[in-house]
This record gives C-alpha cells, sequence and structure tokens, in this order.
C-alpha cells in the first residue's frame, strides 16, 4: 500500500512542479517587458554655464588690522592723596579741562595758606629793611660834611657807612625771602590745582583703573585712559616687498594724506560688514621688523558717531594692483583635486570636458584664472557634480544667488 500511494502521487508533483516553473518563465518575461518600455535614452543633466569673461580687474591686498585711538592720553596723579570724588560716567564723551577725579585737596589748601603767610612775612620783613637803611643812610649823608669840617670823627662816619651797607644787605635777603616765598605759593597753588585730574583732550574717557577712597601718588598707574576716536586709527602690518611697491606707487610719503591719488582703505568689521568710510595710509614706521621681515603701517578712518572704538581688531584691505585682461570665472566653477584645480567645459555640442586650470587672486565672488581657459568659452557653474568627462549636458544660463545680488 505504501507503494501504491508514492506512484499516485509522483504525477501531482511533476503538474505542481511545471506550474511553477511556467509562471517563473512569465515573470521573467514580464519583468523584461517592463523593463524594455522604460529602456529608452535618459535625457542629458541639466546645468547652468557661465561664460569665461575677460576684464581689468583690481587686486586687493589684505592684513589684519587692531584699531587704536588717534591720541590715547593717561591721567595719572602729580600728587599724594585720596581720591573723594569721581566725576564722569566711564565710556562716556568728555571734554578738555572736564574734572574726571578730585582728590582730597585740604592737604594742598592748607599749605597754599602756609604759603601765602610766609610770603606777607617776607614782605613785612623787606619794608622793616628798607625803612633801617634809609635811617643809615640819613646817617651817611649827616656824618659825611661833619667829618670833612671836623665836628664828628671818621669813625662815626665809617660806622654810619657800615650800617648803611648792612641794611642794604638785609634789604637784598628780604627781597629774595619773597621770591622764595612766592615760589612756594606757586607750587603750593600747583599741587592745589593736581589735585584736579581733569581730561587733557577731547576724547572717550575709559574705565576707571582706581575707585574713590584709592590712596594715589606719582608712581600709581593711571587712574583712566582718555582717547581721541574720531579719526580713529588702524595698524596693521604688511611683508617688506608689499611696502616697497607702495612707495614706488606713493613715493612722497607727505602727499599721503593730501593727494587724491592716495591708496584707498577699505575696513572689514569682526562682524564681517564693510567699514562704510574709507581710509588712508597716516604713516609708515620707522624701520622693518628684523624678525618678521615685516613692516608697520598707520591707517586713518574718520569715525562719526565714535561707533569704532580703540582695542578692536578687522581686516583692512586695499588695491595694490589691477590685472589687464584678466579671466573670471565664478568660484563655484572651480573644484580643487590633489592639489590641482579643475572647471568643466562645455563645448558648442554641449560636451563636457574636464580641464585643468592654474588660479590666480579671487575677485569677489569670481576667480582669477591665469591659464587653461580661453575667453568665451563656457564652463559649468552650477551641477558640477552630476557631470563627467565626455558627458553631454543640458546647458542653462548661470544665475547668480538672488539674495546675494540684492545685497550688492
Amino acid at each position: 500500500m505504501p507503494s501504491v500511494r508514492k506512484r499516485e502521487q509522483e504525477p501531482g508533483l511533476n503538474f505542481a512542479k511545471r506550474l511553477q516553473r511556467v509562471l517563473l518563465a512569465l515573470a521573467i518575461v514580464s519583468t523584461v517587458g517592463c523593463g524594455g518600455k522604460g529602456s529608452g535614452a535618459m535625457p542629458p543633466p541639466e546645468v547652468e554655464v557661465a561664460a569665461v569673461q575677460q576684464k581689468d580687474v583690481p587686486i586687493y591686498g589684505e592684513w589684519i588690522g587692531t584699531l587704536d585711538g588717534y591720541v590715547n592720553a593717561d591721567v595719572k596723579a602729580q600728587v599724594t592723596g585720596y581720591l573723594i570724588q569721581q566725576a564722569y560716567k566711564e565710556g562716556s564723551y568728555v571734554k578738555k579741562g572736564q574734572l574726571l577725579f578730585q582728590i582730597d585737596p585740604r592737604p594742598f589748601q592748607a599749605a597754599l595758606d602756609q604759603a601765602k603767610g610766609q610770603l606777607a612775612e617776607a614782605k613785612a620783613q623787606l619794608v622793616n629793611a628798607e625803612a633801617n637803611q634809609r635811617r643809615t643812610q640819613l646817617d651817611v649823608d649827616r656824618y659825611t660834611p661833619l667829618a670833612k669840617d671836623e665836628a664828628a670823627s671818621e669813625q662815626d662816619l665809617d660806622n654810619s657807612v657800615q650800617d648803611n651797607l648792612a641794611a642794604k644787605a638785609t634789604i637784598e635777603t628780604a627781597k629774595a625771602q619773597i621770591q622764595a616765598a612766592q615760589a612756594a605759593v606757586e607750587t603750593a597753588q600747583i599741587n592745589l590745582g593736581f589735585t584736579r585730574l581733569v581730561s587733557p583732550i577731547d576724547g572717550i574717557a575709559g574705565q576707571a583703573q582706581l575707585q574713590v577712597g584709592a590712596l594715589v601718588n606719582t608712581s600709581s598707574p593711571a587712574v583712566t585712559t582718555v582717547s581721541t576716536v574720531d579719526p580713529i586709527k588702524v595698524f596693521f602690518t604688511v611683508s617688506e616687498q608689499e611696502y616697497l611697491e607702495f612707495a614706488k606707487a606713493y613715493p612722497n610719503p607727505d602727499s599721503w594724506q593730501t593727494d587724491k591719488n592716495k591708496m584707498k582703505l577699505q575696513l572689514i568689521l569682526a562682524d564681517g560688514t564693510t567699514y562704510p568710510h574709507e581710509g588712508s595710509v597716516y604713516f609708515a614706521d620707522r624701520s622693518v621688523s628684523q624678525n618678521t621681515g615685516s613692516i608697520l603701517i598707520a591707517g586713518l578712518f574718520p569715525n562719526p558717531g565714535n561707533i569704532l572704538r580703540p582695542g578692536g581688531y578687522g581686516r583692512v584691505r586695499a588695491v595694490t594692483e589691477v590685472e589687464k585682461g584678466a579671466l573670471l570665472v565664478p568660484q563655484r566653477a572651480v573644484s580643487e583635486l590633489q592639489g590641482s584645480y579643475q572647471v568643466a567645459v562645455v563645448d558648442s555640442q554641449n560636451k563636457v570636458t574636464i580641464q585643468t586650470v592654474v588660479t590666480g587672486d579671487r575677485v569677489g565672488s569670481d576667480w582669477v584664472i591665469t591659464d587653461g581657459l580661453k575667453p568665451g568659452e563656457r564652463v559649468v557653474a552650477e551641477g558640477v557634480q552630476k557631470v563627467r568627462d565626455g558627458m553631454t549636458v543640458s546647458p542653462k544660463p548661470y544665475v547668480a544667488d538672488a539674495a546675494v545680488a540684492e545685497k550688492r
């Protein structure tokens, strides 16, 4: 019986296997048929292309700059005493002669009063000495004719003459004492004036370095600093070669502030914005650093509203030369690969050729190409990652970022 069941089941199994093979064949045919319907040629990828432009472009140099006041005046104590008042607001604009700090004036007022008393005493002594000298002079005048007539002894005449000379010497001594007393009065007045720590210039007063109650003297640090910030200086260093090129273009340093053709400076602030006011070169330092081979340059920028403050940083840039007939392409059209630069050139048949180029300076959003391209050639500026050498593309004109264009 088992063998009979096996023989009865074999035809059913064979039929099932054949059915599976048929269904599998139909699925394969269906799959191939569907693939055939969509196997037509894919359309070429769309890319944006830009023409290589040729024009004269300015080449900029750029350096790190540090802002500093045009004049920085330290306010220091000239006498010893205690600060009893701070009379200004830190960071505010102050005028020349404005009171900033007050040192206790009482000891200095007392010294002045004492000096005035000594001066009055010296003047009184002069009056007494002059009165005494007039008396001795009368004795001389009286004894002189009497001695000639032998009505008075020569000794009496000599004594009167000596007394008169002594009285004159006393007068000179009194006059010297008056001069010394007057000098003492002037010194006391100056010291009393030094108790008022005033601003030596118009400018921005900085943070108070000492507080009310502090004991100050001539060796104490500056209690504050006042800076003139309009105009404001910007210090930056350039290489010796850059300085020599600048000196050749502008050989007269005296005209750096007046020459209409002087080098104009731009200042890029810490937030990346360009300062709206152009500056000019103020001076170059007297020597080149032997350690770095660079020289310090000071630029001068107008600063209405005192927006810029000493101690800030920025990037100073200026046109160092003009490159004639430079070839320009958008920066995004250039790809870097293992230290070399490439662009995708699209020919008249819309076929792509990967071309190695030599780059120069960057000018705005463009890149100067010194070798590898010709004027008028088209390069892929958008969609570079989608193209390969020999590929055919569908080119469209490259349009710069609208948001960037609006900002410009």
